[in-house]
C-alpha cells in the first residue's frame, strides 16, 4: 500500500477585518502588474514550512504540535510591504508582519517540535509575512510606484491570533488550495 505524501505547513489565519484590508490592497495592486497573485482564501502567516510529509505520520505530527506551550493570544500587526529575497531581485511581494517576541517564540517552538520528528531546521531567520504575489520576470515598475503611494496606510489594524493551524497545500491548475487539517489553540480552554 502506497503512502501518500502531503505538502504541509503551519500558520496563523487572518481575521475577517485583516482579510478585508488585504482584499482592498490586492484590488488596488492587481491592476499594476500581471503577477501570480495569491487568492484571498490563501492569505496566512506561515510559522513553519514542512514540505513533503507522509500521511501515515500525520497523527504523530498533530500530537507533537498539540504539545507545544500555549503562550496566549499573539498580537499581529501588518506593517508594510516587502520583497523576497530583496527589493533588487524580487521573487515575492508580501505584507510584513511585526515580529512580536511571542510570534517568533511560537515559530521556534514549532521548529523544535518538528526537529524531534526528524524535520530539518530552517537555516534562515524567521520573517513573518503574508505572501501577496509571486514575481517571475514581469515588469513591476507600476507596482513599485503604487506601493510607494500606499505606505501611509500602515500599520493596518492589529488583531490577536488565538490559534495556529496545520495546513495541507494541494496544487491545482491555478493557485494551490489550502486545507486546514488541525487547529491548535494558543490559550488554555480556547477552541
Amino acid at each position: 500500500m502506497a503512502v501518500r505524501a502531503m505538502r504541509l505547513f503551519t500558520g496563523l489565519s487572518l481575521t475577517a477585518t485583516a482579510l478585508l484590508q488585504a482584499d482592498e490592497i490586492l484590488t488596488e495592486l492587481r491592476t499594476t502588474a500581471d503577477l501570480r497573485w495569491s487568492p484571498l482564501s490563501n492569505l496566512h502567516i506561515t510559522t513553519a514550512f514542512l514540505g513533503q510529509w507522509d500521511e501515515a505520520r500525520l497523527e504523530v505530527l498533530k500530537t507533537a504540535l498539540a504539545g507545544l506551550p500555549q503562550p496566549g493570544p499573539i498580537p499581529i500587526t501588518l506593517r508594510g510591504f516587502g520583497f523576497f529575497p530583496n527589493p533588487h531581485h524580487p521573487a515575492t511581494l508580501f505584507l510584513a508582519v511585526k515580529p512580536e517576541p511571542a510570534l517568533t517564540a511560537l515559530a521556534q517552538g514549532i521548529e523544535t517540535a518538528l526537529a524531534t520528528l526528524g524535520q530539518l531546521r530552517e537555516d534562515r531567520p524567521y520573517h513573518p509575512h503574508v505572501t501577496l504575489a509571486r514575481i517571475a520576470r514581469e515588469n513591476i515598475v507600476q507596482l513599485r510606484f503604487r506601493i510607494a503611494s500606499m505606505q501611509n496606510i500602515f500599520p493596518l489594524a492589529t488583531f490577536e491570533a488565538t490559534a495556529f493551524h496545520l495546513y495541507e497545500s494541494r496544487p491545482t491548475q491555478g493557485a494551490s488550495v489550502y486545507n486546514t487539517l488541525a487547529t491548535f489553540p494558543l490559550t488554555l480552554g480556547a477552541n
